[in-house]
């Protein structure tokens, strides 16, 4: 029952003293990932979809790496600077999670890590 830290150069370094993703037993725990570009550490966009949008190609990314995917994933928590955004980001969620809907809970906030209109983490299992 060892642990193994999650780390690719393909997701953006977390900005704190964070993992991007944990593995135990089968399953994976993602941290909050934000539409940090990874190449340039910058955000992206400056509206919530195309934050969204680069949110979960970041959460996607460290999935993919733990060994898992965005079809393995069981519970999302969606965080919104506002809920004026909701719509906007299930839209492009909904292009991300197509077919088995894991569950989720979406809450706003007052404010995000790098001044980020979305945050989305993830637990998922591990593909196989």
């Amino acid at each position: 029952m060892s642990k193994t830290i999650v780390k690719t150069d393909k997701a953006p370094n977390p900005v704190g003293p964070y993992s991007q993703a944990v593995v135990l037993d089968g399953w994976v725990w993602t941290s909050g990932q934000v539409a940090l570009d990874p190449a340039t550490a910058t955000l992206v966009g400056t509206d919530a979809a195309t934050q969204a949008e680069q949110t979960l190609k970041n959460l996607r990314t460290v999935l993919e790496t733990a060994g898992s995917g965005l079809d393995q994933v069981v519970r999302c928590t969606v965080y919104l600077t506002s809920m004026d955004d909701f719509a906007a980001v299930n839209e492009v969620y909904a292009r991300f999670f197509t077919a088995s809907h894991p569950s989720r809970s979406c809450v706003e906030v007052s404010r995000l890590p790098v001044g980020a209109l979305v945050e989305i983490d993830a637990v998922a299992r591990i593909a196989g």
